[in-house]
């Protein structure tokens, strides 16, 4: 399908910055062959660099699929609440961002102080943009999660948010795995690119202009990616730092779908997807190319389920549930084929629970070892990202753990020493 494959891990950095934490960007050919590693400094520099690379497939006549790891598009209703009533409503925002958003050359922007106008129009509030530093703190952005979401109906996450363990809300600003910021000053840098006059006839937005549906007609396609959905093959000795890593792997994984033909199936998203839901996709949220199944999914609707059993075994009916039947007898209920008395009991499922604490933590550490690359940290931060991963159930949250020099060494002493522990929780 594509001649090179560009993988982008963006950053809002607000001044020059290298290494961890910052933008890296990993080019390989259809064979998987690297033709090139960067760390820019900034954001202007990593729009030309890319431009550079479109520019040479655009002379040569190659396809280029270039994936970036932020939030290409918003949960449902945003751009109605922002008073964008133009069609179609992702590029009304995409729009909007472009035109509020300073970002200079340095790196220096104004991301919290338009996310706070984008508050003030949606809900004259601190709603439902949040995550910043105490400086930028007003009556329309806060520092801290405002649980807004339940109340005010604009959903805290996408429905591809929801579809994979460990995605943050493109909400949230500032603070571990925060998304928000990479949105505000990602998608304008895209859009710019995408509508290059140059290439902008052969250019689409995956699944914004394509639909969820192989691009054939585009040379260049731009799509958003998630590297921590392959967290568990992203390759240690292609870093450090991680982010280097995780570009270099999913570049070359991108590769090897479209050698084996997988890569197709990656642009349809998940096939079980309701009309509806490739509705909102398409035209507002957005979707993470290379997911087709949901790693874990959006709650269901409530189903019948077996009743409990009672006494000797006959089944305890709740009779406000409208979904189970009322008056049948066992005749009934057997004539049809359903289970009666003890065939019921027979199939419930039996839960071995482990209630020994020594037990739980082992077959929880067993679980992280097997799940979250943990040679990828030096030794001395092992025992604390096992440790973190078991108290948050959530690997994913060790895709962003850092610390300085003599961290771990320090957190030691002072607890050896008595010293209290904060913790700063959503």
């Amino acid at each position: 399908m594509f001649d090179s494959f560009v993988i982008v891990d963006w950053s809002a950095a607000s001044q020059p910055k290298t290494g961890r934490d910052s933008i890296w960007i990993c080019a390989v050919d259809r064979d998987g062959v690297e033709r090139l590693v960067e760390n820019p400094q900034t954001r202007h520099s990593a729009k030309n660099l890319l431009r550079e690379l479109l520019s040479d497939a655009a002379a040569r006549g190659e396809r280029m699929l270039l994936g970036f790891d932020f939030p290409f598009g918003y949960p449902a209703g945003f751009a109605q609440r922002l008073g964008l009533n133009h069609a179609p409503p992702w590029r009304a925002v995409w729009d909007e961002i472009a035109a509020r958003l300073k970002d200079a050359e340095n790196n220096s922007n104004d991301r919290f102080t338009v996310a706070a106008e984008f508050n003030r129009r949606v809900s004259n509030r601190a709603f439902p943009f949040w995550g910043c530093p105490v400086r930028f703190t007003d009556d329309f952005l806060g520092p801290k999660h405002h649980n807004g979401h339940a109340a005010d109906g604009l959903a805290e996450k996408r429905l591809i948010d929801r579809w994979m363990v460990g995605a943050q809300p493109c909400w949230k600003l500032a603070y571990t795995g925060s998304v928000g910021s990479q949105s505000l000053t990602g998608i304008p840098v895209v859009r710019a690119l995408r509508d290059d006059p140059r290439w902008a006839q052969r250019a689409r937005i995956w699944p914004f202009e394509t639909g969820l549906a192989v691009p054939d007609a585009a040379q260049i396609v731009f799509a958003e990616v998630w590297p921590s959905w392959w967290r568990r093959d992203i390759r240690g000795d292609y870093g450090p730092p991680n982010d280097k890593a995780q570009v270099r792997t999913v570049a070359r994984i991108f590769a090897s779908a479209d050698g084996t033909g997988a890569l197709p199936t990656w642009f349809v998203g998940d096939p079980d997807l309701t009309a509806e839901q490739r509705r909102v996709v398409e035209t507002e949220e957005a979707w993470t190319l290379g997911v087709i199944r949901a790693r874990q999914r959006a709650a269901p609707a409530p189903t019948p389920t077996l009743p409990r059993l009672r006494g000797r075994g006959a089944p305890c009916v709740n009779r406000a549930d409208e979904t189970l039947p009322r008056k049948r007898g066992r005749e009934d209920r057997r004539a049809s084929g359903e289970p009666v008395g003890a065939e019921i009991a027979s199939r419930v499922r039996k839960y071995a629970y482990l209630r020994d604490p020594e037990a739980i933590y082992r077959a929880s550490f067993a679980a992280i070892r097997a799940e979250a690359d943990l040679p990828r940290f030096p030794a001395v931060q092992r025992s604390l990202a096992l440790r973190l991963a078991h108290a948050a159930g959530d690997v994913a949250i060790l895709d962003d753990l850092v610390s300085s020099r003599g961290a771990v060494q320090a957190g030691r002493r002072a607890l050896a020493a008595g010293m209290p522990i904060l913790v700063d929780a959503e």
